[in-house]
């Protein structure tokens, strides 16, 4: 049982303030809910209303539809019960939010998903000083280490080219929430091709266009007959597509994977792609460590992800850490 001066406990609906009995994230329904970012782990159907920053809202509604959204600017402090609460930048997808929790003579903050690398379709993440820090972890082991993203743009055009000269098409994967969007904005550097997308990729791209967010040229697969050859194109799918029969339209492919997990070959290698390239929306084990000490945080308790790593260095530094178990994904 937690004592009372816990701001936020873990419970079976998810994470929640008793001073001002709200749910952050929950994954079953609940009267309250405090919205971080509009993936499907931390955003559901079912609550009975969503407080969510105006940056995140887009987002929300096409993923969820109509609902009771209640919408706050990003450093606008509002009350519910006893907790006084603010949005602060994130930095994982467009619109992904901190959440600021004041009460009791105590400030927690929750990070929800975040990451610390430029990315040019997000608000950069905002360091919030704080006594308790609830960290995300998904990806707390040494061995993860990002590149930089302009890299990593270079690489997807130069392997599209290798594929060209083959007569290939080169199909990358990648999450159609916030992965695929900050692809199309990093390639605009490299190339003025347009990229194909798959129907799923192109419904979220065309939300972010629509909140003025500038990324490379796009058409849809779909608007092509059957049988027409995509030979030297890049298409950009999600995972789910892979092994599908949408993809036996390409007479001749390569397939690559965008996620931080390729930072480990075996799974590259594990799933069958040709090419894995090293690009997250999850801060690494560096940034991890920097956003602790940045924040001054004296208690961190860290969420989805590998949480033992974290944790124990973390103790070693001196930092009372510890972990909630909770139902969010690793999906990057």
């Amino acid at each position: 049982m937690a004592s009372a001066s816990e701001l936020v406990v873990n419970t079976p609906d998810g994470l929640y303030c008793p001073s001002g009995d709200f749910h952050i994230d929950p994954w079953r329904p609940v009267p309250r809910a405090v919205i971080t970012h509009g993936h499907g782990d931390h955003a559901r159907a079912g609550m009975g209303s969503y407080h969510v920053v105006d940056a995140g809202l887009p987002i929300l509604q096409w993923r969820l539809g109509d609902q009771d959204y209640r919408v706050h600017a990003h450093g606008e402090r509002f009350q519910l019960g006893g907790a006084t609460l603010s949005f602060h930048p994130a930095g994982h997808v467009l619109g992904s939010t901190q959440v600021r929790i004041e009460a009791d003579g105590q400030t927690w903050v929750l990070s929800g998903d975040f990451k610390r690398d430029p990315d040019p379709t997000c608000l950069p993440f905002e360091v919030v000083p704080c006594d308790v820090f609830v960290t995300e972890s998904t990806f707390g082991l040494p061995v993860f280490r990002w590149p930089p993203a302009s890299d990593v743009a270079r690489d997807i055009v130069g392997w599209r080219e290798e594929c060209a000269a083959n007569g290939e098409v080169a199909i990358l994967y990648c999450y159609a929430l916030g992965k695929a969007q900050r692809v199309l904005a990093e390639l605009m550097a490299h190339t003025d091709r347009p990229a194909w997308l798959h129907g799923a990729i192109d419904a979220g791209v065309q939300v972010y266009r629509a909140a003025g967010v500038p990324m490379l040229d796009t058409r849809k697969v779909a608007d092509e007959a059957r049988g027409t050859d995509f030979a030297g194109e890049l298409i950009i799918a999600p995972p789910s597509a892979a092994g599908s029969a949408w993809t036996r339209r390409f007479r001749r492919a390569q397939q690559g994977f965008a996620s931080g997990w390729m930072r480990i070959r075996g799974n590259r290698r594990r799933r069958n792609y040709d090419r894995g390239f090293v690009l997250s929306d999850h801060a690494d084990w560096p940034s991890l460590l920097r956003t602790v000490r940045e924040t001054g945080a004296r208690r961190v308790i860290a969420t989805h992800g590998d949480t033992d790593a974290l944790v124990r260095v973390l103790r070693e530094s001196g930092i009372d850490a510890g972990g909630f178990q909770t139902a969010y994904g690793e999906e990057d």
